[in-house]
């Protein structure tokens, strides 16, 4: 299964990145919710800052494109070998980025990717 960072958790049940690490662990992948707000989601305790994970399969972007910038550097260091820009997150200066280090590119809803197997 694929260590999944999802970028922009929350402790808020509406929000679709909570949703999104809800899915994730149900379906099997090993999820590390990271954000600002403090909490947990379904038991599993939301990251906050920036911390160093190892072997990062797929960040799965929750935060909006005028706050990305502030990221780069973190995403990038990890080393991830996908990041999925989910609706609302699309950022063609991250994307270029990415694409330039070798990191493959997904425009998508990864709640979809999940549902229709496609993850």
């Amino acid at each position: 299964m694929k260590k999944t960072i999802v970028l922009g958790a929350t402790p808020n049940a509406d929000r679709y990145a909570y949703q999104a690490v809800c899915l994730l662990s149900e379906k099997g992948h090993e999820v590390i919710p990271v954000g600002i707000r403090k909490g947990n989601i379904e038991g599993i305790l939301i990251q906050n800052g920036m911390p160093i994970i190892e072997n990062v399969d797929t960040i799965t972007l929750y935060i909006n494109e005028k706050l990305q910038p502030n990221y780069y550097d973190y995403i990038f260091s990890l080393n991830p070998k996908r990041l999925i820009f989910n609706p609302g997150t699309e950022n063609m200066a991250l994307i270029s980025l990415a694409k330039a280090r070798g990191i493959e590119i997904e425009i998508g809803c990864t709640l979809v990717m999940l549902r229709i197997g496609i993850y």
